[in-house]
């Protein structure tokens, strides 16, 4: 008696072909996969996240020692501050600044632009001066 193509195959599951569509196709494998993923997901998210809350933090800082700078520079003829610790000794700030990732705050005086007098800048999350990551 030969087998027909209509007619039902009954394969052991150790009879089965292996292969990748063999594994993906169990659900152990398939539970595996999106755990992983999953997890991918929310290690990505989680450090956008906190990356995007220390630019937050390092903008705040800045925004605080402008207006430092902007009042020393009120009561001294509108000279700049010859350093942040003057600020900090004069008592315009109650410590010196510094940006989410420990590195002090940088006060440009003349600003880079024309219409600024002075700048407040960080150096950002690679700590180099002027780079393309740097907080203004």
């Amino acid at each position: 008696m030969s087998v027909g193509r209509n007619q039902a195959s009954v394969f052991f599951p150790w009879e089965r072909r292996g292969g990748v569509r063999s594994v993906l196709g169990r659900a152990r494998s398939r539970q595996a996969l999106v755990a992983i993923g999953g997890v991918t997901i929310f290690v990505l998210l989680h450090r956008l996240e906190r990356n995007a809350s220390e630019v937050r933090a390092t903008r705040n800082r800045i925004t605080m020692t402008t207006n430092a700078v902007a009042a020393w520079r009120a009561d001294h003829d509108r000279k700049c501050p010859p350093s942040l610790a003057d600020l900090v000794n004069a008592g315009y700030l109650t410590e010196l600044p510094r940006d989410a990732w420990g590195r002090p705050l940088r006060v440009t005086c003349p600003g880079r632009r024309p219409s600024r007098d002075f700048e407040v800048s960080s150096d950002g999350p690679d700590g180099r001066p002027g780079g393309l990551d740097r907080v203004e």
